[in-house]
Order: structure tokens, then C-alpha cells, then sequence
């Protein structure tokens, strides 16, 4: 197959030519950030809480009454007494937040007390000796909390623990050589806090993009949030009884007080909900991406389809002099073929370069995003070529199929 013809055919259609290419050159752009976003958001979807899920569920309780910090601690007593006393429950625990909740306690990590600029915005967890228990998170290294260590904390009081367990995401941070453990850091206070344990992955309880960042760092500190306003209980079910559990834990909660509230829509929700809510937001923009990927693609198609049968209705008697000159049908399907072939080409050329230019701009206004992997964009280029040869496949066959005779027709 000779180019030149072709080229100098493309010449005299430069408009239609220019139009193409920059559509497949924009397609491409987007396509391929598209695309990085999208396995972006999937990646995100199935990110590991380091909660064993099953069997989980969590009730938000809200104190109907002002209670002093004395009282709060004696009413959680009473509702985890009462709650482990359920036949289908396992084990209970009180907190201010849990993994993948939404949002997070964070506390500004240091080195030293003294240090001007944070090494970590840890998320911050309260917890008794039971939180790592009832959550299933794997200790790796050190140990639990002890009873005896567990402080109470009522409101706008400010607890200076001397101990934190941490995560591995944390130590690794804070201590590169891998001496995290029995080793001290600051956390907004001028105290240092000895890790005297280091857990396998516990996600924070935000999930929103700015905080990638600090992924998987997060600490617990042993302090009981006695707080008038109420706190989270964390409830394991015996396995295999959640339904029952989450159904009885409200009514045992509400015997021992009926002043409290829990919401019926936000206030008991099992932790297989809770991941769902979490990142319903990361779903819903990979859906609306690869709607976007699949409506470009499809209007490129269009567009290809369209110039090319556009093409083949001006030149029928041009195809019939060749047909009739002895060129065969598979020539005339070749020449559309390559010439489509030819302005994918030129299109991907720009296209790499739009691509290349809107993940910077992406990259730069917003942090969490990454640089486009050039997996992406020869991915893209070979979805862009395939598409516009599969595009042109059917006008090329019916320009192969004029026959010799219309070359005598008159132009």
C-alpha cells in the first residue's frame, strides 16, 4: 500500500482530517485519566480495614441527660455489663471512632517536643484492654492494653497517656530502623508516649482522598471517652448470630436507660454497612467515569463512521476508476483502512501529549492523585486504534463493494 496517494487524498479533506484527530487526540486525553481514576477508586474500594468484619456491627449511643465524667463512666460500665450479658454477644468495647466511619480523630504527630512541622497526622483512637479484641486487629508485636492503664476522659479534658499501641504503617514512619517498639513520640503534648505495641493495618476512620497521604497510620491510646454527649460501642456477635445480636443489643441498652437515643437510620450499623457507606462516594465515580470513557469512545466511533461513509459517498466513481484499473476489493478496503490508520495516529500523537498534560494539571491541584503510569497510556493508544480500525471496518467494506461500472457514470 502506497502512503503518498493517501496523504495527499488526506490533504484535500484537511477539515474532516483535523476534526478526527483532535477528537481521538481528546478521547485519549481523557480516556487514559479516566481510566487511572477509575482503577484509583476501585484500589480504594478494597482496601483492608484490619477489622475482621464479620460478626462486627457498632452502636452509636447518645445520652438523653448531662452527665459528669463520674456518671458517663458508670453508665458505659452498666451498658457493656448489660450488652456482654446477651447470649449472642461475644465481646464489647467503647471508643470515640472506628475504622472506615467517615471521619477521624487525628492528632499531630512529633519526634520531639520542640518540633516545628508534624511527622504524622496519626488517626487517634480510645480504647480499653478489650477494643483490639473485640475489633480483631492483629497484634504483631508488644502488647495489649492492661486495665489498671485505662484512663477516663470527660469533656474538654485533655488525657497525656504515657503508652500507645500504633500500627505497622505508623512504626515504620516514626522509626525507619524498625526500633518502634518500647521507643517514644509526641502527640501534641509535650509527654512523650511509649509504643508498647505495634498492630498488623488498622484504617483510619476517614477515607476521603486527602488523607491518603497518612494511609494506615493510625494509634490507640488506652483512655475511656466519659463524655455526656455519648460514645461508639463496638460489639462482636458470636459467630454466625449478628442478626440476633443487633436486634437484642438496642433493647438491653434501652432497659438499663430509656433517656438515651440511638439513631434508627446512622445508630446501629454493622460493619459490612459501614464499608458500603464508606465508599459509596469512590463507587459512584468510578460508575460515572466509565459512563464518560464509554459515551466518548462510542461519539469517536460515530465520528469515524460517519466521515468515512461521508468519504466513500464523494468518491464512488474515484473507487470505480480503481475497481476498474484492476484494483481488487481487499486494495480498496486496505486504502481506507490504512487512511484511518494514518489519522489515529496523528490523533494519539497529540492525544500522549494532552494526556501527559492533564494528569500534571490533575496531579498539581490535587495532591492525592498520582502520575499517569505509562501502562495507561499505551493502553490507550491501542483502544484508540482498535477502535478506529473497528470504526471504519464497515464504510471501508462498502467502498470495497462499488463496483467498476461507476467509473462511467458521470461525476
Amino acid at each position: 500500500m502506497h502512503i503518498q496517494p493517501i496523504l495527499a487524498a488526506l490533504r484535500r479533506h484537511k477539515a474532516g482530517t483535523v476534526l478526527i484527530a483532535l477528537q481521538i487526540a481528546l478521547t485519549l486525553a481523557i480516556v487514559c485519566n479516566a481510566l487511572f481514576l477509575i482503577h484509583q477508586r476501585l484500589s480504594h474500594l478494597n482496601e483492608s480495614s484490619g477489622v475482621d468484619e464479620s460478626d462486627l456491627f457498632v452502636i452509636r449511643n447518645q445520652w438523653g441527660e448531662q452527665y459528669s465524667t463520674q456518671q458517663a463512666v458508670e453508665h458505659i460500665q452498666q451498658d457493656i455489663v448489660a450488652l456482654r450479658q446477651l447470649p449472642s454477644v461475644q465481646d464489647v468495647s467503647a471508643s470515640n471512632s472506628y475504622p472506615m466511619r467517615g471521619v477521624s480523630w487525628d492528632n499531630w504527630i512529633t519526634m520531639k517536643p520542640d518540633q516545628i512541622g508534624h511527622t504524622s497526622d496519626a488517626a487517634y483512637y480510645t480504647g480499653d484492654a478489650d477494643f483490639l479484641r473485640t475489633l480483631g486487629v492483629k497484634l504483631i508485636a508488644g502488647r495489649d492494653f492492661r486495665p489498671e492503664e485505662v484512663q477516663n476522659m470527660g469533656l474538654r479534658q485533655n488525657v497525656e497517656t504515657p503508652v500507645a499501641i500504633i500500627t505497622k504503617a505508623m512504626a515504620d514512619k516514626l522509626f525507619p530502623n524498625g526500633n518502634a517498639l518500647g521507643n517514644t513520640f509526641y502527640a501534641m503534648t509535650s509527654k512523650p508516649i511509649t509504643v508498647i505495641g505495634i498492630v498488623d493495618v488498622l484504617h483510619r476512620g476517614d477515607v476521603s482522598t486527602w488523607s491518603i497521604k497518612y494511609a494506615g497510620e493510625s494509634m490507640v491510646v488506652p483512655v475511656r471517652l466519659a463524655v455526656p454527649y455519648g460514645l461508639y460501642y463496638l460489639v462482636r456477635a458470636k459467630p454466625g448470630q449478628l442478626d440476633a445480636a443487633m436486634r437484642e443489643a438496642p433493647k438491653a441498652l434501652f432497659a438499663e436507660n430509656r433517656m438515651r437515643m440511638i439513631d434508627p437510620k446512622d445508630g446501629l450499623l454493622s460493619f459490612t454497612e459501614i464499608r458500603r457507606r464508606a465508599f459509596e462516594s469512590d463507587r459512584g465515580m468510578a460508575v460515572l467515569m466509565s459512563i464518560i470513557c464509554v459515551v466518548l469512545l462510542a461519539i469517536t466511533a460515530a465520528g469515524i463512521v460517519g466521515l468515512t461513509s461521508f468519504w466513500v459517498g464523494q468518491r464512488r466513481r474515484q473507487i470505480g476508476v480503481r475497481r476498474a484499473l484492476g484494483a481488487t476489493r481487499r486494495d480498496i478496503l486496505n486504502y481506507f483502512m490504512t487512511e484511518n490508520l494514518l489519522i489515529s495516529l496523528g490523533g494519539v500523537a497529540v492525544g500522549v501529549l494532552l494526556a501527559v498534560g492533564l494528569n500534571l494539571w490533575l496531579v498539581t491541584h490535587f495532591s492525592a492523585l498520582k502520575l499517569l503510569p505509562m501502562t495507561y497510556l499505551f493502553g490507550g493508544i491501542v483502544i484508540l486504534l482498535l477502535l478506529g480500525q473497528g470504526a471504519v471496518f464497515a464504510p471501508a467494506l462498502r467502498a470495497s463493494r462499488v463496483p467498476p461500472i461507476e467509473a462511467t457514470r458521470p461525476a
